[in-house]
């Protein structure tokens, strides 16, 4: 049981006789029990200072007897310190009001007049269980952080410079884990890997998923291995994992920094998109189906040689699934001219353009996890 010595209680009442009586009740209990005689009261008390429990009476206006100050009450201190366990006050006859005031949000009720006893018990109680209650939430928070903080770190801390292109990337989870990931990795020979992924569902146990998914094409993505067979080694490792349910959409790829010429396999992914400096657009299509459903999957390559003031977008569904008030989509058709009317900028301002383009059109950030990569030819 939490000790109450250092336990702070705000009683709120409009009559001095039960503050004063409750207060000694409280203080001989040893909780710190403090006062507040109206509603301002409570409200500025509430917002200046931390306490782990308020003793709340429903009725403040003379002569009144409905309850409905406390009860409006009740929901604008939960809307100042959501967490603040309520105990409500009543008289025997009000018992209607304090079962309106626990489906508001009260945690329980103490009659009036009170049972000495049974009002430290209850008080003891919350304020126990409040306590544990805020420490076990302030643990979820730290280990939330601390996970979010470890796969953005499996993500490229910073992307490679790489003579005569440029390369910029944005992430966006949904619910601050994330089903996407992109990487880029130098795989020997004068060559780097490209690749794009995103598993089905969204929040931590897409995280995970992705996690194995992000380690397993780095195992598999070599400069002597065509893209199509580490697309096919990732599916048979991820379909052993056939219990979970997921699939993975995925796009991989080798780019040759000598000739530009890029090799890739497309599993299920939404096609990347490629702008030529003229504005002719190419979708890398070749592939198959997505990663982790068939064991057996065959996938196809495809190949392209990129020029000077090309553009190639990898994206995830996230963007061209985001939908407005309406619950219309962007679309990947508005995906595309985005990407061809801002063929001109930078690799990171065109990622750029295309965030805020999508987030203008929906009103706000995407509902699922986005994101995208450009490679821009410079040279």
């Amino acid at each position: 049981m939490q000790a109450p010595g250092s336990a702070r209680v705000l009683v709120a009442d409009d009559q001095p006789d039960v503050i004063s009586a409750l207060r000694l009740v409280l203080k001989s209990a040893g909780f710190d029990a403090s006062s507040a005689a109206s509603v301002d009261e409570v409200r500025r008390r509430v917002r200046a200072d931390d306490y782990d429990l308020v003793l709340m009476d429903m009725n403040y206006a003379r002569d009144t007897t409905s309850g409905t100050e406390g009860l409006d009450l009740i929901g604008e201190v939960h809307g100042l310190r959501p967490r603040l366990p309520i105990i409500a006050m009543t008289g025997w006859a009000n018992l209607d009001i304090a079962v309106e005031a626990m489906r508001r949000g009260a945690r329980g009720y103490v009659p009036k007049p009170w049972d000495n006893e049974a009002l430290i018990e209850i008080v003891r109680r919350e304020v126990d269980e409040g306590r544990a209650a805020r420490r076990a939430e302030e643990h979820a928070t730290r280990e939330w952080a601390e996970a979010r903080a470890i796969q953005r770190a499996l993500l490229p801390d910073a992307l490679p410079a790489l003579d005569g292109f440029e390369l910029a990337a944005r992430w966006e989870p949904a619910s601050g884990f994330g089903g996407d990931c992109y990487d880029v990795m130098p795989v020997g020979g004068g060559a780097v890997a490209i690749c794009i992924a995103d598993v089905c569902g969204k929040g931590l146990p897409a995280a995970l998923l992705m996690s194995n998914v992000q380690a397993t094409a780095r195992a598999f993505m070599t400069q002597d291995r065509r893209p199509e067979d580490a697309v096919a080694a990732i599916n048979r490792a991820l379909c052993q994992h056939a219990s979970l349910g997921r699939f993975v959409t995925l796009f991989v790829s080798i780019l040759d920094l000598r000739t530009r010429g890029l090799r890739y396999c497309n599993a299920g992914h939404n096609p990347p998109i490629v702008v030529r400096r003229d504005g002719s657009v190419t979708r890398l299509i070749a592939g198959g189906v997505v990663a982790g459903a068939f064991e057996a999957a065959r996938y196809e390559g495809g190949a392209i040689t990129l020029g000077p003031g090309d553009r190639v977008c990898l994206f995830t569904d996230g963007l061209p699934e985001a939908t407005n008030a309406a619950d219309v989509e962007f679309g990947d058709a508005r995906i595309v001219d985005v990407v061809t009317q801002a063929r001109s900028l930078s690799a990171a301002a065109l990622v750029d353009r295309l965030f805020d383009e999508v987030q203008a059109a929906c009103g706000g950030p995407c509902h699922d996890d986005a994101t995208a990569l450009v490679l821009g030819v410079t040279g």
